[in-house]
């Protein structure tokens, strides 16, 4: 008896070892269609199969950007949240969103135009909670429908086919479009780094340095690839000129940069070298330590530029006494949005960190160790951070132990 079972569960395990046994694939489709005469989007959820999906919880926000819904099934909104529970056939759900936000009156996170539209996919489908059947994997596309006379659509997903890209984040158990995107008469350089394709792109006459960028990428990458063990299989870095908002913002394998941003600052840091870092390192700090990924950003946005030569000895001692000034009035580093000053006082114990780690481990480990360690970590606060460094230099850290992290 004992051996037939021992056959019987030999017997179970070989089939569930097999290349046939698998999740029940189901397609999930997004068809987004681009409507500038009213600043919105028409977007469009298809389920192949609605019985594979119990409901669709998500958080509609409280700025009324999504509106006229539609679905195959019941639809239900309550406290600023909207229930989707989908037919048992083809089902889909169908509603508008308002595209264009205004960080303030004439300046803009996000913009449509006649010619061209930049938002962040993030916005197209809001955060969701998914009950779905035991033993279904969605298979989620994007496509887009443009307007008369608009010629292209980028994204950080891979492309399928014209228009479309396909959306899979293994982080994630509903896959949605996030990241930055543009659409309409576009301008792009495109190059293969390492093993990272990246696409710059801008609206034409948005005065865009595309080719500034991909020079300034080119000669930093390979530095990039040394100190981060994870490398992105496409990166988008979009832009575009005046209302839009200044600075560099990163998303999804993807930066926004204005054109008017500078690639090197007066400062001797790069804004879109330290999106760089945030894109790949995906840190996700919590519990009031936003000082280590705005650290490390910064950080790494001097560090990487040093390393690749393009600041002397000179320079980088210059850089490291305005740090110290900017940041001598800083008491805590602790808090959920850092000023600039805090970020400069982070990067000097980074760099102090660093100077400590090489010393107590005799040049075998950097803070490019610690920096790999929290990446691997799906969060990270303030005390992990500790006992991460602490477990690579294998004692207590003597640059840790400070009045600025309590």
């Amino acid at each position: 008896m004992r051996v037939r079972t021992k056959l019987a569960a030999s017997l179970v395990l070989l089939v569930l070892s097999q290349p046939g046994w698998c999740a029940k694939k189901v397609d999930l489709d997004y068809h987004v269609k681009l409507l500038p005469q009213s600043d919105q989007a028409e977007v469009r959820l298809s389920l192949s199969q609605g019985s594979a999906v119990r409901s669709l919880n998500f958080d509609l926000g409280r700025d009324g950007d999504y509106s006229d819904f539609k679905a195959d099934g019941q639809w239900s909104v309550k406290e600023h949240r909207g229930l989707w529970q989908p037919s048992a056939d083809k089902a889909s759900l169908t509603y508008r969103v308002r595209l264009t936000h205004a960080r303030k009156p004439g300046i803009y996170e996000a913009r449509m135009t006649p010619s061209w539209a930049l938002f962040r996919g993030d916005d197209l489908v809001p955060t969701a909670r998914l009950d779905q059947q035991d033993g279904v994997e969605l298979v989620s596309r994007l496509v887009f429908e443009l307007p008369p006379g608009w010629k292209s659509v980028e994204t950080a997903w891979p492309r399928i086919g014209k228009n479309k890209f396909r959306i899979d984040n293994v982080s994630r158990l509903f896959d949605r479009p996030t990241g930055w995107m543009l659409a309409g008469n576009l301008g792009s350089r495109r190059v293969r780094l390492g093993e990272t394709d990246v696409t710059v792109a801008s609206p034409k006459g948005q005065a865009m340095r595309r080719m500034d960028v991909l020079t300034l990428l080119t000669f930093v990458w390979p530095q990039v690839e040394t100190a981060f063990p994870r490398h992105p299989a496409k990166l988008l870095v979009v832009g575009a000129s005046d209302p839009m908002r200044r600075g560099a913002f990163s998303a999804h394998d993807s930066i926004y940069l204005n054109s008017h941003t500078p690639l090197v600052s007066e400062n001797g840091g790069s804004p879109l070298i330290r999106e760089v870092v945030q894109a790949v390192g995906r840190f996700n700090d919590h519990d009031t330590s936003d000082w280590i990924s705005e650290g490390l950003g910064e950080y790494y946005a001097i560090e990487l530029l040093r390393r690749a030569g393009g600041i002397t000895d000179e320079r980088y001692q210059a850089i490291q006494a305005r740090l110290a000034k900017e940041g001598k009035d800083v008491t805590s580093l602790r808090g959920e949005h850092v000023s600039g000053a805090t970020v400069s006082r982070a990067v000097v114990l980074l760099q102090e960190l660093d100077r400590e780690i090489r010393v107590k481990t005799h040049n075998k480990r950097s803070l490019d160790d610690l920096t790999q360690a929290v990446m691997r970590a799906s969060r990270i606060t303030t005390a992990e951070f500790v006992q991460l460094a602490e477990s690579i230099i294998g004692e207590s850290s003597v640059v840790l132990d400070s009045k600025l992290l309590r």
